[in-house]
């Protein structure tokens, strides 16, 4: 098998052969060299634009790495403004980017690019029920919002929903799943792994039982893609949503995979008027983030045999650490059927909002990101049978690229002090310990 190019040489080949203005070896003309380099970026209002753009480039601002940054204003430099001038589309450079995204081994021109992960899961529901007559759409009870509300939303186009229930380690129950297959739904949609535990699914397993019941089957890969290896083919799904922030990539970019043939998936367009991505999605592409997120994707395919490992090695000295020094913790979710940086925790007799506020300068959250901001205990935990009390009491520890075995030694310390500071001030601990059954309490109304 050839040796697979670095990502600066395909970008250079692409480009020379995107571009015949572009040959800086060969072209002499000054107005050649200057439609390749882009006419527009040496105007006044074209370098007032770029110098605003400036900060896109910085690390900390939309792109997680360096190599991102430098990526993506190469290719902003090199197509985005010359092919205002030239003439040439940007599609070949989308093209580019899904072949860079080759550890997903997703074959050319089945991935339409989106703005991120939720409107790529709104295009996979919206688009086709638009195709199909009503019928039955069954999800996971833990999908993530951006599938349960538009599924549910089909309600009034006159589709059932089946909520596919999970066990209590977070993982899709059997007899449910079957009993969702028997109302012979159109659609499937299960999330490979969970934003708020990490839970991992059996996908290949699910997915070849949809299929024989001749149903589509989606998958929301948004978390695990770049962290657990990916093969469209050895999942045997139809469809998957991705995003690239979540691989630090820029924000603001995702796509759809969509399977071609047995079966051949048709959706119908959600935004209309430009005839873009072969009419699926209209909107000029924006090509500095596609590749942004090609070279994320190329990242993570080279340095996930070795930071997987790395990730789980700190999960667990996080989750021992904390499980050793303290009662009444409990593991969300499956001791090992998970991401490899997700721990979930809940803690016992302490409101996780005021967890929070002890070790504010830990970043961590007391739901998934989307909807910590919500008072309500999580849907998500609540279907795996964790009680209202436990579910307030639940933080999601996130650990990634650059989280240090010093910073996981801190927030063990940080925790362990703070969840003894808090129940040291809680009557409902001091009963617990000494040994009332508060499920048996009468509690007088005020």
């Amino acid at each position: 098998m050839p040796e697979r190019p670095d990502f600066a040489t395909l970008l250079e080949h692409d480009q020379r052969q995107l571009h015949p203005y572009y040959h800086p070896n060969k072209n002499t003309d000054p107005l050649v060299v200057e439609r390749a380099e882009g006419v527009w970026l040496h105007t006044a209002d074209g370098r007032r634009v770029l110098d605003g753009l400036a900060g896109l480039w910085n690390v900390n601002a939309g792109y997680g790495r360096a190599e991102l940054a430098d990526a993506a204003r190469d290719q902003m430099l090199r197509v985005a403004f010359t092919s205002n001038f030239v003439g040439m589309t940007t599609v070949p450079a989308a093209e580019l980017a899904q072949r860079l995204a080759g550890f997903a081994h997703p074959t050319l021109n089945t991935v339409f690019f989106a703005s991120g992960g939720s409107e790529a899961n709104n295009l996979f529901i919206k688009g086709a029920a638009a195709c199909l007559k009503p019928g039955t759409i069954a999800v996971s009870a833990i999908e993530h919002p951006c599938v349960r509300e538009p599924a549910l939303d089909l309600k009034r186009l006159g589709w059932n929903v089946h909520e596919i229930a999970v066990d209590a380690e977070g993982r899709v129950a059997e007899t449910d799943f079957a009993a969702a297959l028997a109302k012979q739904p159109a659609l499937v949609s299960v999330m490979l792994a969970n934003n708020e535990t990490g839970v991992l699914q059996d996908i290949p397993a699910l997915a070849a039982k949809a299929k024989s019941a001749r149903a589509w089957f989606h998958t929301d890969a948004v978390q695990a893609l770049g962290k657990i290896p990916i093969d469209v083919q050895a999942l045997g799904i139809d469809l998957l949503s991705l995003t690239a922030h979540k691989i630090y990539g820029p924000k603001g970019i995702g796509g759809l995979y969509v399977r071609k043939k047995d079966p051949r998936v048709r959706l119908d367009a959600i935004i209309d008027g430009g005839g873009h991505e072969r009419g699926m999605r209209s909107g000029t592409l924006a090509v500095q983030q596609i590749v942004g997120l090609a070279k994320a994707c190329d990242l993570c395919r080279e340095e996930m045999p070795t930071e997987a490992p790395r990730l789980i090695r700190l999960r667990e000295k996080l989750r021992a650490g904390i499980m050793g020094q303290l009662s009444d913790v409990h593991l969300n979710g499956h001791p090992t059927e998970r991401l490899p940086g997700n721990l979930n925790l809940s803690f016992a007799y302490v409101e996780g909002e005021g967890l929070l506020m002890g070790i504010k300068d830990i970043a961590v959250s007391s739901g998934s990101a989307c909807t910590s901001a919500s008072l309500e205990p999580s849907y998500v935990l609540k279907a795996l049978g964790v009680g209202d009390e436990l579910a307030h009491s639940s933080i999601r520890f996130g650990l990634g690229r650059f989280t240090t075995e010093e910073e996981i030694d801190y927030t063990i310390d940080a925790v362990v002090r703070e969840v003894n500071r808090l129940r040291a001030m809680s009557p409902l601990y001091e009963m617990a310990q000494q040994g009332i059954d508060l499920s048996t309490v009468q509690w007088a109304a005020h």
